[in-house]
């Protein structure tokens, strides 16, 4: 039998410190897949190696606390899904960042729980009233903002950050559905498993190795760098609530900027900029109105709360 799940403490203040954390090693999983696939490498190599590598490091931190029935899913058919969606999102990304300065990719993956509000309607049957549709709306005018499709600062490489963004909102979605369902050594071993089964025989096909020490150092790190965030992350939810949490995510815009100075001598334009601001005002908007949500909806009041809150 496995392990009883962690309890949940009220740790906030550590929680934020983690979360932070977390967002600075999220910002070097892209920095190393950006200086890798400029160095030559394959960008299906370079996502094998951040999954292999994450894979490796969740064995080692879950299977000597679950055993083997860590495997053992309650839901397959999602969490195959799920995992699809995780490694096809990456990819796209990886590839993209070959031709596209690292912050305009974080931006328009910012639009991420703007997709996912979007996305929950059809699928899991959420409501969204009128002011959190507008804000759906304002995210995406940012999101072309970023991209201005109609200067000559467009690449279609964006299009491929489309797609990624929309990979990455369905696998959040299906998180969503797994909740209080699947455990999470289930979903992280699933996730990094699953992906490094999957591109093995594609990844190994013509095999690039680094060539600078530094080229070295992303290659061993990117998987590293993965794998630890993700159970940050979770040890940062464990202590505090998710709607405390996300807007700690905004900081990566920052953080990218940072990154593309230091090691690719780019800096954000006034249309990511911009772009960006008005991505991550609607994104905290969504977040302000799920917090009054969830303060109103509970079981003694669920039949008496204000309806100009359902959206």
């Amino acid at each position: 039998m496995p392990h009883a799940v962690a309890p949940k403490e009220d740790r906030t203040a550590l929680a934020l410190g983690i979360m932070a954390l977390t967002v600075c090693f999220f910002t070097m999983i892209d920095t190393s897949a950006k200086w890798l696939v400029m160095a030559g490498l394959p960008a299906l190599q370079v996502v094998f190696a951040r999954y292999a590598i994450h894979f490796v490091l969740a064995l080692v931190v879950f299977l000597p606390q679950e055993g083997p029935v860590a495997f053992r899913s309650a839901r397959p058919g999602i969490q195959f899904l799920r995992s699809v969606f995780l490694f096809g999102s990456t990819i796209l990304n990886f590839t993209a960042l070959k031709f596209l300065p690292i912050t305009v990719t974080t931006t328009i993956m910012f639009a991420g729980p703007i997709v996912v509000t979007l996305l929950a309607i059809p699928i899991l049957g959420e409501e969204v009233g009128r002011h959190r549709l507008i804000a759906v709306c304002l995210g995406f005018v940012g999101v072309l903002v970023v991209m201005h499709p109609w200067g000559v600062g467009f690449h279609p490489a964006m299009l491929l950050n489309i797609g990624a963004l929309t990979l990455a909102s369905l696998y959040f979605i299906l998180t969503r559905m797994l909740a209080g369902v699947e455990r999470n050594a289930t979903s992280q071993l699933w996730s990094a498993g699953l992906a490094t089964l999957c591109l093995a025989p594609f990844a190994l096909t013509g095999w690039v190795w680094p060539q600078a020490p530094v080229d070295w150092a992303f290659f061993l790190l990117i998987g590293i760098f993965g794998g630890t965030g993700h159970i940050l992350a979770v040890a940062a939810h464990r202590m505090a609530d998710a709607s405390i949490l996300a807007p700690v995510i905004y900081i990566q815009i920052v953080l990218a900027g940072a990154a593309g100075i230091v090691f690719f001598d780019t800096w954000p334009t006034v249309w990511t900029l911009g772009g960006g601001a008005i991505i991550i005002l609607a994104g905290i908007y969504i977040w302000h109105r799920e917090r009054q949500l969830s303060r109103v909806v509970t079981p003694a009041n669920v039949h008496a709360r204000d309806p100009g809150l359902r959206d």
